[in-house]
Parts: structure tokens; C-alpha cells; sequence
């Protein structure tokens, strides 16, 4: 696509998200929608790409803010789609080729149908070329007003007539511009209208009266140009988004139990032969490997798992790295950087955050581990933690490998737990553990015999006591 300027308004407020983040900034499937379309924008390669920016102008500034290739204009105030597109003018006036002007909020358009449309636009010689559908209900959408065939205006909904709300022929808003004549022609619109605003549609009408071309380019499935208006429309689009999503993932050997019920970002990678179960949240850029089982309700976030590991239900994983084989869960919580070596078993109720385990080592019960780097083929008891926070600075621990640590231990950082030593169980290790060393660290056991009876007895006398105190007082004071 040579001469190809990219331009996408996103400058609306949309008031009827009700809502303070910009629509634009609002997510379907891990994405904002305005990322939906950049990403589609920029399979196209174009020369440059704008964002015409208006409402929350920062936010969606900071939100895009590592794609350093996407410039930025504001339109203050708002009035309408002419006016925003002439703000581009101090960046593409002077410039050749198209433009091809994109809604931030229509996040479900193909890269194949944009390249159809700036083909056709290009073989007509067309200065403005719209992209159409056929829908059964156009109500809010320009109607494509034609004599011929030939288009002669689009009407909006507000400004048309009862015949022309008739027409089942919608404008999408999406436009392949002749760049040259553009800004020109956009001084010349006006705002006689019911919004008194600058409605780019208008173009038709002047590029018609000076006898140059018109195309338009129909599209079959109108889902398509499915713009984003509020949070049902939001919701009904990400159910769409995400079924798309599950129907990829299903032909390329992947089982969903029910697809319905499972969440899957459009960045996830997930390998064949693993198996999905109801109520799972993959989210941002997860990799799933080959043959994995993740169970329901679990939740993986931008984290990456090698073949065959195992994710029981209602695990949370963020940031993380679980090698080939692994077992987590269920109800574990891997925090960000967690490091799960292969064939490595993290079991019910244990916390990983910032934590490297070793391959074939294990946590299987009720264990915090936080900064900390835990060697190959160690035991972790059940009940262990480190205590890395002494409420100024964060410490690390290591157990090197094939340690055992005993049931209930809490290990006070720094501290270092030598090769193949163990810890008894109930110690609390603030001590460097020598390799090979068996470290026990808690008060002697002392038995007293007879201690029991002996309560019993001393509780006994106690009541006995407190009886007669209340007789007396019950009596009162005696009377000479």
C-alpha cells in the first residue's frame, strides 16, 4: 500500500459508556478498542499513522504511549468528522497518495477489507471512496442516498426524511481519500445541520457537484463496521471477539470444554492438544505449550507455560514461568516472577511471588516463598515461610538443592540452606544452614506429669471459692 496515511479520530467522548475513561481506552479481549484498530491500521504498512485526539487526550496519549510511530493531533472542541479531519492538515497537507480514515471505536474490521477498499478506491481514480453495508435495522447510521447506482449524498439519521430512513444502505464512517484535493474540499463544508457540527459525509455532495469521481465498496458482513457506543454494545462486540478467538484456537487442536464460559485474549498463544475447562481467564500475552490441562476457574496472565504442566482449579498465575510438566494448584498463586522449574509441584494454598523453584521440587501445602531462590529436587513442608520484609527492606533466601524443610518452618532472610540439609520441623532458621546439616531451631519439649489433675483440681477449687463469695455477699452485712 505505497501513499498510504492512516488517520483514526478518537477524539469522542462517548458520553453513553457513562464513564470517565475515553471510550477508545475501553478493552475487548486485552486490547483497547483503539488498539484493535491500529493493530488492523498497521497490517496495512501505511507511510504514517494519525490520531485525531480530543476527549481525555492524555489518557489515550499514555495508553498508546510505546508505539512511537503513531503521531498525535487535537481537536478542541469537537465539531464533527470534517472538522477533525482537517486538524491532520499541518501534518499530510502537501503530501501525495491516500488517506485512509478509520473509527477508533470500530474494532472488528479486517485487514482484508481495508486493502479491498484502498484497491478499489485506487483502480476507480476516485477522490472519496465509502465503505458500505446492507443492514436490516440502519436506525443511527448515515443512509447511502443513490440515484442510479451512482451515490449522490449520505443523510444523516437525524437529518433525514422519512423515505430516506427507509434505506437499508448504511455509511460506516470508514473512508479511502484522495489526499491531494482533501483539505481543500473539507473548508468548503458547513454545519447547516441539526448538530451544528462538520459532517464529513458532506464531501459527497461537493466532490458530486464538481463532477469527480465517487466509488463506494459494500461489504457483506456488516459485523464488521460494528461501532462501539456503549457498555451492551461493548459487551455484545467482546462476545463476538471472543468467540472468533475460541473457533481459532478449536481448528488449530486445542479443546475447550465449554467455549461459552472460556475467556481468552486475542494475544494468548495456545499450543495443541491442551485442554481448557469452563470459567478459565487467559489474559494479556499468555503462551500455553503443548498438552497442558488448565482447570476451571484459573486465571493466567501474561505468563508463559512449556508442554504437559498441569494448572488445577482456581489458580492464579501473573507474570510467571512454569517449565515443561509442572503441577500447580490447586487454589496456588503465582505472583510476578515466579519461576517453576520442570516437573516442579506447587500444591493447594501455596504463594509464590518473585521465586525461582527448582526442577522436581516441591510445595505442596499452605506455603509462602517470596524472594527467594529454591534449588532442584528440595521439600518444602507444609506451613513454610520466608519472612522477607523486615518493614524497610526486602532480603533473599536460598535453599540449594536437595534440601528438605521440615513442616512449619519460617525461614528469616537472608539466610542461605546449604545442599542436601534438612530443618526440622517448627524452626524458625535465622542462621545460615551448613550443607549436609541437619539445623533444629525451637524450645526443648518438657513433659510434667500429672499436670493435667492438677488443673482440674486447681480449677475446681477456683469455682468452689467464687460460690461462697457470692453466698456471703447474697446475705448482706448483719444487723446487732
Amino acid at each position: 500500500m505505497s501513499d498510504l496515511h492512516v488517520v483514526v479520530l478518537a477524539a469522542g467522548k462517548g458520553t453513553r459508556m457513562k464513564s470517565e475513561v475515553p471510550k477508545v481506552l475501553h478493552r475487548i479481549a486485552g486490547r483497547s478498542l483503539i488498539e484493535h484498530v491500529l493493530q488492523t491500521a498497521a497490517s496495512l504498512r501505511p507511510n504514517t499513522t494519525t490520531l485525531v485526539v480530543g476527549h481525555g487526550a492524555e489518557q489515550v496519549r499514555e495508553q498508546l504511549a510505546a508505539q512511537s510511530h503513531l503521531r498525535f493531533v487535537v481537536q478542541d472542541p469537537q465539531l464533527g468528522t470534517g472538522h477533525a479531519l482537517l486538524q491532520t492538515a499541518p501534518l499530510l497537507k502537501g503530501q501525495s497518495g491516500s488517506v485512509l480514515l478509520l473509527s477508533g471505536d470500530v474494532p472488528l474490521l479486517r485487514a482484508r477489507t481495508l486493502e479491498s477498499l484502498v484497491r478499489v478506491h485506487v483502480e476507480a481514480g476516485a477522490l472519496v471512496t465509502l465503505l458500505t453495508a446492507v443492514v436490516d435495522r440502519p436506525y443511527g447510521y448515515g443512509r447511502v442516498v443513490r440515484s442510479q447506482d451512482r451515490i449522490t449524498r449520505i443523510v444523516e439519521e437525524r437529518d433525514a426524511s422519512r423515505a430516506q430512513r427507509e434505506i437499508k444502505e448504511i455509511n460506516s464512517g470508514i473512508y479511502a481519500l484522495a489526499l491531494q484535493p482533501l483539505f481543500g474540499a473539507l473548508e468548503e463544508i458547513g454545519s447547516d445541520n441539526a448538530q451544528g457540527e462538520y459532517y464529513l459525509p458532506d464531501l459527497i455532495g461537493i466532490y458530486r457537484r464538481r463532477r469527480k469521481v465517487v466509488a463506494a465498496y459494500r461489504i457483506d458482513n456488516a459485523s464488521e463496521i460494528r461501532g462501539i457506543n456503549s457498555r451492551s454494545e461493548l459487551a455484545e462486540v467482546s462476545t463476538m471477539v471472543r468467540q472468533q478467538k475460541n473457533e481459532e484456537l478449536m481448528a488449530a487442536g486445542v479443546t475447550l470444554i465449554d467455549p461459552a464460559t472460556t475467556y481468552i485474549d486475542v494475544d494468548v498463544e495456545v499450543e495443541a492438544d491442551t485442554v481448557i475447562h469452563p470459567c478459565v481467564f487467559l489474559e494479556g500475552s499468555t503462551k500455553i505449550g503443548a498438552a497442558c490441562e488448565i482447570h476451571a476457574g484459573s486465571r493466567i496472565v501474561n505468563s508463559t507455560l512449556g508442554d504437559k504442566v498441569v494448572v488445577r482449579n482456581h489458580s492464579v498465575i501473573t507474570d510467571a514461568r512454569i517449565a515443561a510438566g509442572a503441577s500447580i494448584g490447586p487454589f496456588a498463586h503465582l505472583r510476578p516472577g515466579a519461576d517453576v522449574g520442570a516437573d516442579a509441584h506447587i500444591g493447594n494454598f501455596v504463594e509464590l511471588k518473585k521465586t525461582t523453584l527448582g526442577a522436581r521440587s516441591k510445595a505442596n501445602h499452605l506455603t509462602y516463598l517470596g524472594d527467594a531462590t529454591i534449588g532442584a529436587d528440595v521439600n518444602v513442608g507444609a506451613g513454610t515461610i520466608t519472612c522477607n520484609y523486615d518493614g524497610r527492606v526486602k532480603s533473599t533466601t536460598i535453599v540449594e538443592d536437595g534440601a528438605f524443610i521440615g513442616s512449619d518452618t519460617t525461614i528469616v532472610a537472608p539466610v542461605k540452606i546449604g545442599e542436601r540439609a534438612y530443618v526440622g520441623a517448627g524452626s524458625t532458621i535465622t542462621e545460615n544452614v551448613p550443607a549436609g546439616a541437619l539445623a533444629i531451631a525451637r524450645g526443648r519439649q518438657e513433659n510434667k506429669d500429672g499436670w493435667v489433675k492438677k488443673r482440674e483440681h486447681d480449677v475446681q477449687s477456683a469455682k468452689s471459692k467464687a460460690h461462697g463469695d457470692k453466698t456471703s455477699a447474697a446475705k448482706g452485712p448483719e444487723h446487732v
